[in-house]
Order: structure tokens, then C-alpha cells, then sequence
């Protein structure tokens, strides 16, 4: 096949999808600020007129890419771990599986740092509102009484958030994959009670 023949073959058609995830990959790498249609355009190899076959606006882009990111969070964190009827063992999948999610990471820590937008706000208050009280409850069905679970979980939520605030945004060394799991460990060591 000739370049001319290869350039002559129709591109295959973006989705919605396709300027969603390529709008959470930007969202991660460089903020909320960063996600313009004319830069996603180029990086995609198509013209701004292929967004506007599936958004209005920059704004309807940024909506959907965000509760993409929320859904997928949903099912593939929260979902999954719900159903385990320990509530220690449901504690450490939820802390293994969060801790595994890298991607979702540098989105979450991007979406916190733009928490005041008016289209983030509402996400973060959802998820993290879901996250505490999944959190909440299994540390009440593992013997804390209401209040002590309920300072409890938003010790380990906390501790969840300002390690991708101090790891993502501030410029801490990162850790190597052994470390980090020693860190997990140990994370999981000292919220979790025996």
C-alpha cells in the first residue's frame, strides 16, 4: 500500500468516548485548565468540527468526561467491594483496590484541586460523601461505635486524599513500587483493627 493510499483510507470516527478519556488523560496530566477542545483536537488528529458532532460546548465535554471518570470509579471500586461480608476484609479490598487505580489517582487529585469548579463540586461531594459512608459502616460492623467510626473512616479518607495532594501536586519523591507497598501495608496495618 502506497502513503497515498494509506492517507486516502477514511479515519475511523471519534466517539463521545473517545473525547472523554482523551479529556480525563489531559485532566490528569496538567488540571482542569488544561482541557481545550483545540489541543484535544490536534492530539486526537482531528478538526474541532468532530467535537462539535458530539458536544455543544467545552463545559458539556468536561461533564461527561467527569462522570465517565465517576462511573468507572463506581463500578469498578465501590461496587466490588461492597458486597464482602467481612467488614476487615472489605476494608482491605477497598484500600488494595483504591491503592492499584493509578490512573483514577492523578484524575481524582487533578478533580481536587479544581473542587471549587461548579461542574467538579457536585462530583466530589457525591463520591466523597459514598466513599465515607462505605467507609463508615464498615467500620461500624466492625465494632466502633457511631462516632468512632465515623472519625474513623474520615481518618482513612483523609489519609487516602492528602497522599495523592502531597504526591500528585506538591512535588514529594516518588516512591518505588516496593516502598509504596510497604506503605499500603502499613496503611492498611493501622486503620484497619484486628
Amino acid at each position: 500500500m502506497t502513503e497515498a493510499t494509506q492517507s486516502a483510507e477514511p479515519r475511523p470516527r471519534l466517539t463521545a468516548q473517545d473525547w472523554e478519556l482523551a479529556a480525563l488523560d489531559v485532566l490528569g496530566r496538567s488540571g482542569l485548565a488544561a482541557v481545550a477542545v483545540e489541543s484535544l483536537a490536534r492530539t486526537l488528529g482531528v478538526t474541532k468540527g468532530s467535537f462539535y458532532w458530539h458536544f455543544a460546548t467545552r463545559e458539556a465535554l468536561v461533564k461527561a468526561a467527569i462522570d465517565r471518570w465517576e462511573q468507572r470509579d463506581e463500578e469498578e471500586v465501590l461496587t466490588r467491594v461492597e458486597p464482602i461480608a467481612d467488614p476487615r476484609d472489605r476494608l482491605r479490598e477497598l484500600f488494595l483496590r483504591v491503592s492499584r487505580e493509578a490512573q483514577s489517582h492523578v484524575i481524582y487529585a487533578a478533580l481536587l484541586q479544581a473542587s471549587d469548579h461548579p461542574l467538579v463540586q457536585p462530583v466530589i461531594e457525591r463520591i466523597s460523601r459514598r466513599r465515607l459512608d462505605l467507609l463508615t459502616l464498615a467500620y461500624r460492623q466492625a465494632g466502633f461505635e457511631r462516632g468512632a467510626a465515623g472519625h474513623r473512616a474520615r481518618l482513612a479518607y483523609t489519609a487516602y486524599t492528602g497522599f495523592l495532594q502531597l504526591n500528585q501536586r506538591h512535588g514529594m519523591p516518588r516512591m518505588d513500587q516496593a516502598d509504596y507497598e510497604a506503605y499500603v501495608a502499613h496503611v492498611i496495618e493501622t486503620l484497619i483493627p484486628e
